[in-house]
């Protein structure tokens, strides 16, 4: 295979940055096929739960697409987790900036902010304050993740729940990520 020839990335020309270019953009083509496969893998959970992180996520994710939701809230409900096993303190903030560049603001933006919300149903149990979503009541996506928690996120740890598989949402997901990107960063 053929390498660049600088060592430095201040010495690099421009035939190394066309190569690299190139190598990038096919490596980005396989983002879909590579979060597919780590999700697959999270058929664990932690201690406690009575059902896998996977599980979760099918439910959830059958949920929106029961619901009718757009084929960029249902990945996005899929995937809405996806930062648990390597990221348990900003598991949002983690699985959002891997759907940012596919995904709308609002998409984005409740993804984002989806770990805060979610608190809502626990934190008042174990002396935190539930209703700490409410420094963002003004903005434009507040209600919006209400209902994401409401109606996709809290409701999705019942082990009688008959979920999609990943299978049936790999042609959506797989399509989510061959869009061009909203944002670069």
């Amino acid at each position: 295979m053929k390498t660049v020839n600088f060592t430095e990335m201040k010495n690099g020309t421009k035939e190394d940055y066309e190569l690299l270019e190139k190598f990038e953009k096919n490596f980005e083509r396989q983002t879909a096929d590579r979060v597919l496969n780590y999700l697959s893998k999270q058929n664990t959970t932690l201690e406690g739960y009575k059902i896998t992180r996977l599980e979760h996520s099918l439910q959830a994710a059958t949920r929106a697409f029961k619901n009718k939701e757009s084929d960029e809230m249902v990945v996005a409900t899929l995937l809405h987790d996806i930062g648990d096993d390597l990221a348990p303190m900003n598991h949002s903030q983690y699985a959002a900036s891997i759907l940012r560049p596919y995904v709308s603001e609002r998409t984005y933006w409740i993804v984002l902010h989806h770990g805060l919300f979610q608190t809502y149903y626990s934190a008042h149990h174990l002396g935190g304050d539930r209703n700490a979503r409410d420094k963002f009541k003004d903005h434009k996506y507040y209600q919006d993740t209400i209902d994401f928690c409401e109606k996709y996120d809290q409701c999705s740890f019942d082990p009688d729940y008959k979920s999609m598989t990943l299978d049936d949402f790999k042609p959506l997901v797989k399509k989510i990520f061959a869009k061009e990107p909203y944002y670069y960063l």
